[in-house]
């Protein structure tokens, strides 16, 4: 009998040793951005050596930036609406992952952080959760994407671009006084649905014909900003590689080529401009597809035709704007989705290369 209780004692200590190392491992992050809510939860093993599982990554589609291009501020709605998903999915990342408290984050982007009540939005987090709100600006996103998604040997070489829903940022990584990384950032105050509702700004029943006519007659002023973007930091334009990410990739490269197998997948401008086209002339053959095929259908799911517009123009003129286009490499990274969230853990722990 004693042995007994002795051999449960052992193996209930076991067991619980076990869910504590576990659970350390653990980690998650909640992202409110100007499109969607994005939810993550790392299994970490070497954060220095960019060891990780992804356990799990969900997207609620509760677009909140909406109100930013119409009057500069997050429409109270969307406000409520954004709170009540990050609640549900707080609790959901405790109760079924059991993830620790202190290893969730919520973060807002830079796209929400345009906003002019950004206020009110931590409040109600502060509210509903009790967990603070930390908003992050266009030059510090840029920087944690390229620290999560862009690997170390390559920072030298390369540069990152990101276009979300409320704006476009990036930027790269020079060696100054020998061995100190320092980050140049470039931005631009368009994305994939603050473009859209620029466009819609007078005029919100277009059809597609007049949105496509608007559109393109928005084009030279587009370029204009990108162009504007690159002069802020005019070496980005000679680095080899193009690391890409955000929504507006992640749509392009999955309707063009299916879901993304590698954390880095190679494309050209012209399979942008392919993709481009088939967007304005034949947007059926993504109907079709997303009938049979699951990520075309979450694409479709996610954006608009116009947002896609939108996305895509973007995405080719930030291309276009870049010399020697042919010639560089152009990456999707996949892993994009989650480089915030690596980076917030690379800086809880000893970093091999600081970024500054």
């Amino acid at each position: 009998m004693m042995k007994n209780t002795l051999l449960k004692g052992i193996m209930l200590l076991t067991f619980v040793m076990f869910s504590l190392s576990s659970n350390a491992q653990l980690f998650a992050g909640i992202e409110i951005g100007s499109k969607g809510i994005k939810m993550s939860v790392l299994d970490v093993d070497n954060i220095k050596k960019g060891s990780y599982v992804i356990k799990g990554f969900w997207t609620e589609n509760i677009g909140i930036a909406k109100g930013i291009a119409i009057d500069g501020n997050l429409a109270k709605e969307d406000i409520d609406n954004a709170a009540a998903v990050v609640l549900s999915n707080y609790m959901k990342i405790k109760k079924e992952f059991n993830v620790l408290d202190e290893n969730i984050f919520i973060v807002g982007s830079s796209g929400v952080a345009m906003a002019k009540n950004t206020n009110e939005l931590i409040d109600k987090i502060k509210t509903s959760t009790n967990k603070d709100l930390d908003f992050i600006d266009a030059q510090t996103e840029a920087k944690m994407l390229l620290k999560g998604c862009v690997p170390p040997v390559d920072y030298i070489n390369s540069m990152v671009l990101d276009i979300g829903g409320g704006n476009t940022k990036g930027g790269y990584v020079d060696v100054r006084n020998g061995n100190v990384f320092v980050f140049f950032p470039v931005s631009l105050n368009y994305g994939t649905v603050t473009l859209t509702e620029t466009v819609l700004k007078k005029t919100k029943d277009l059809t597609l014909g007049e949105y496509n006519e608007k559109s393109f007659g928005f084009l030279p002023v587009l370029r204009k900003q990108i162009d504007l973007m690159y002069a802020t930091s005019p070496l980005v334009l000679e680095k080899e590689k193009v690391f890409m990410s955000g929504g507006a990739v992640w749509a392009f490269y999955t309707l063009v080529n299916g879901a993304a197998k590698k954390n880095f997948n190679e494309f050209k401008l012209e399979n942008v401009i392919y993709y481009d086209a088939l967007l304005k002339n034949n947007f059926k053959i993504f109907e079709e597809m997303a009938k049979t095929d699951t990520e075309v259908e979450a694409v479709l799911k996610t954006y608009s035709q116009k947002h896609l517009i939108s996305g895509s123009n973007i995405l080719q003129a930030c291309l276009e704007a870049l010399p020697n286009i042919n010639d560089k490499k152009l990456y999707f990274a996949r892993e994009g989705k989650v480089a915030w969230l690596v980076s917030y853990i690379t800086d809880k722990s000893k970093r091999v290369k600081q970024v500054y």
